[in-house]
């Protein structure tokens, strides 16, 4: 063994040895360590003088009022009679992530009107924190039907339905260039996709959420009314992006309005009829360079998506200058630190208006005094909430039955099934029994 190492061992034994006998007198210690008192350097008869005596009472426990707060709790603020709430559930790029689902933005308004306007893939969860009964969200308004944009009807068609919804779902959309192109020709084949998902419900949830109807208009009509009823009126407008087919909106109400853009290039009839609306909503893509480093895309191919197909962040601020609107809202980035001040900067270059950089859940409470901007609160433990309409039970007499083949598959569970009908029966004063041949 060499000096160094015989030298290391030494000390190793040293320090053992020396921590062997320390724990022996810790531990064979009895008397215990007198607590440190630290000394008093207030004065007590001048802490007597300006003691104040505090006793909790209820205020500490209510809750400040809607008005007071800084987040928005879904379900526990009443909007006004003259009031217009506007929920972001989707506002990223093409592709859905968990931070931020594909474009969809609900509108509530204080007469109880609540309109969605796109479907993008991954906004039906967003929807859902919201815990708004799905009979109230039973209109849809597709601006183009690239799948970021509609992607989620399914989810919004049946899961809906299943969420308690009794009511219809009416889809408005524009048309295509040639009948195959068009809103009515993409959700009739949506639906004929979910022909197993829909025959297997028949007669085993109420039917009524079950039914769709499509309002396909022109796309090519300009500021031409789509939807005008209990005070609201609907226009649309072409859009310029990818292929013809695609259009922008405007909600108007009780002198409150609201601009939905979908995807556009920029473009004359939105400057001419999205002027001085409260909220307008605009594309605004990620920068070029940023499509090159973050997508890995060729110049080339960045320059043509990021400045021709969408709106380049220099080219939405020069739109926004032009309608002037009381709430610019820019969306469809992916919002990130190391992308949003490039972006942010940019669109300043051509707009110094009021200004909001979308993110899902951010929420616009708009009268015509003031808007506010908050985001949302939610709960990832949501359950559907209940139905606003009258619950009717399912017609046993259209489900479809099942195959000799697959029923007789079935384990014989008698005693199970028939104790758990029992349970039911006795709580809820039924008088249910389980059908002969397993039902659906």
């Amino acid at each position: 063994m060499s000096r160094r190492s015989t030298t290391r061992f030494s000390i190793l034994g040293l320090l053992a040895t020396g921590f062997a006998f320390g724990y022996i007198v810790a531990c064979n210690r009895t008397e215990s360590p007198k607590p440190v008192v630290a000394e008093n350097v207030v004065d007590e008869e001048e802490a007597a003088a300006t003691e104040v005596t505090f006793r909790p009472d209820a205020s500490a426990t209510r809750a400040n009022p809607a008005s007071e707060r800084d987040a928005y709790f879904p379900g526990t603020e009443d909007l006004g009679p003259d009031e217009m709430r506007i929920i972001a559930c989707g506002t990223g790029m093409p592709t859905a992530r968990p931070k931020q689902a594909a474009t969809c933005f609900l509108v509530e308004l204080g007469n109880g009107d609540k309109f969605l306007f796109d479907l993008g893939t991954g906004s039906a969860e967003r929807v859902s924190a919201l815990r708004i009964p799905w009979d109230y969200l039973n209109k849809a308004f597709i601006s183009h039907l690239h799948t970021d944009h509609f992607g989620d009807f399914d989810a919004f068609y049946i899961g809906g339905w299943v969420g308690g919804r009794n009511t219809a779902f009416h889809v408005w959309g524009p048309s295509g260039d040639s009948p195959e192109l068009g809103t009515q020709y993409a959700l009739e084949h949506f639906q004929k996709a979910l022909t197993w998902d829909i025959e297997c419900r028949k007669g085993n949830i109420p039917a009524s959420g079950g039914q769709l109807f499509i309002h396909e208009f022109d796309y090519k009509g300009v500021n031409q009314v789509v939807y005008e009823e209990n005070g609201v009126t609907i226009r649309s407008w072409p859009a310029i992006h990818g292929i013809d087919g695609c259009v922008s909106y405007r909600l108007d109400w009780n002198g409150l309005s609201f601009v939905f853009g979908g995807d556009t290039y920029p473009n004359s009839w939105f400057t001419e009829y999205a002027q001085n609306a409260d909220v307008v909503v605009h594309e605004c893509f990620i920068t070029v360079p940023q499509l090159i480093e973050k997508y890995k895309w060729s110049p080339e191919t960045a320059l043509q998506v990021g400045t021709q197909i969408h709106s380049a962040p220099e080219a939405t601020g020069k739109v926004f200058s032009m309608v002037q609107p009381r709430m610019a809202v820019a969306y469809h980035f992916f919002n990130d630190w190391d992308t949003v001040n490039d972006i942010y900067s940019r669109l300043r270059t051509t707009y110094d208006g009021p200004l909001s950089l979308a993110n899902d859940y951010m929420v616009w409470n708009v009268t015509k005094d003031d808007i506010r901007v908050r985001m949302c609160a939610i709960m990832e433990d949501v359950w559907p909430p209940n139905p606003a309409t009258t619950v009717m039970p399912p017609d046993p007499s259209i489900r479809i039955p099942k195959s000799e083949f697959i029923d007789g598959g079935r384990l014989d569970l008698g005693d199970i099934i028939d104790s758990i009908y029992d349970e039911v029966n006795e709580q809820y004063g039924t008088d249910e029994s389980p059908p002969e041949n397993g039902g659906g």
